[in-house]
């Protein structure tokens, strides 16, 4: 496991694309997009509604 706070676990695109990352402190999940220059990310949730979390011990 990484000393980073946040790792990213996967990455899709070049241009434009997503990527899920993961707060190593908080396991919680992030879904960052991005076109071009602009880009935006969010918490990531199940279908529930609630945060997507990750154990770390998975990574």
């Amino acid at each position: 496991m990484s000393d980073k706070r946040f790792i990213t676990v996967h990455k899709d695109g070049r241009l434009s694309g997503f990527k899920i990352i993961v707060d190593s402190k908080t396991s919680v999940n992030y879904l960052f997009t991005w076109d071009g220059y602009a880009g935006e990310m969010t918490v990531l949730l199940d279908k529930g509604g609630e945060s997507v979390v990750t154990p770390l011990d998975v990574y």
